[in-house]
């Protein structure tokens, strides 16, 4: 595995609740590789991984940021996916479009913006749906395969990270981090951001992984077990590049500081990995029952 370069930004508050980072506590080390179940076996290097004790944000201490963010997102798509995933199910996206019609407000317009648009799935399911459908992409292969491939609007597509794309304000009804936020260093700035695009009433849909999943926890104890101080808690410096989990108390506590409201949330079991299969049926059931799954959706709507 191709080990990529990074420079190390201290953290001093947390993200999503502002709270001093004397407010969160360490909960161990990740590497820069897969660190699979004998992690002393593997050489690399590790950043400090911590839990916010006021809102449940868990994050790295410091932050890992690539010399070059095409590191991370700039190779073919065909290097994750067959190329069967160039066709687009018809239930794609669908269970959220049936929410989303839900929440919305009878004055509500047509336009919606999928933010890390990837090969542009979900805009394609939204403009079945009747919608209005927008979006951007960090990575050049996928744009461009989103467009040459998936028939996307090369002009409704444009290319850029967050901080660098523009939109008018209050133009969007609806936008999407679908699988996105956790990926992005700065997530709060990034919600304040697109909140700045969505109209009042409008919704903002995010699904993150979650820091109250129950199989890093199991994963840390063996880890404790064997003696050692490693976590399986995010992956901020390799696949799938995950920077945070997140806790419902994460945006509970970002609302106070920001103009929206929680609409919506549910908890989904999705994977279970690194445990023997003959456990999952009652590690699913106990999830399902608790809300200890792997993806959190939660869906934002913006105050008048």
């Amino acid at each position: 595995m191709k080990k990529l370069r990074h420079v190390f930004e201290e953290v001093e508050t947390c993200n999503m609740c502002d709270q001093p980072v004397s407010q969160s506590k360490v909960i161990g080390q990740r590497m820069n590789t897969s660190q699979g179940m004998k992690p002393k076996s593997n050489s690399g290097i590790t950043t400090t991984v911590m839990k916010c004790e006021n809102c449940q944000l868990i994050y790295a201490n410091p932050l890992p940021i690539p010399v070059d963010i095409q590191d991370h997102y700039g190779v073919p798509p065909e290097d994750y996916w067959q190329e069967g995933y160039f066709t687009t199910d018809a239930n794609y996206f669908a269970e959220e479009i049936s929410i989303l019609n839900k929440l919305l407000t009878p004055e509500s317009g047509k336009k919606t913006l999928d933010i890390g648009a990837g090969l542009g799935k979900c805009m394609t399911a939204l403009e079945k749906a009747g919608f209005d459908a927008y979006g951007f992409e960090p990575s050049i292969p996928f744009r461009e395969r989103a467009i040459s491939k998936m028939g996307i609007s090369e002009e409704k597509l444009k290319l850029g990270m967050m901080k660098e794309v523009e939109y008018p304000p209050e133009f969007f009804d609806f936008v999407t981090f679908d699988a996105v936020l956790e990926h992005l260093y700065d997530p709060s700035a990034c919600i304040e951001k697109a909140l700045k695009w969505l109209r009042p009433e409008g919704i903002l849909h995010i699904e993150v992984p979650s820091s109250a999943y129950l199989i890093p926890k199991i994963l840390n104890l063996y880890y404790k077990a064997i003696g050692t101080n490693y976590v399986n808690n995010i992956s901020p410096m390799h696949e799938p590049f995950h920077l945070y989990e997140f806790g419902m108390k994460s945006f509970e506590e970002h609302s106070k500081r920001f103009n929206y409201e929680i609409a919506f949330h549910k908890y989904y079991v999705c994977g279970i990995y690194h445990i023997p299969k003959m456990f999952h049926p009652v590690l699913t059931r106990y999830m399902e029952k608790t809300d200890k799954g792997m993806q959190l959706a939660i869906w934002l709507r913006k105050r008048s």
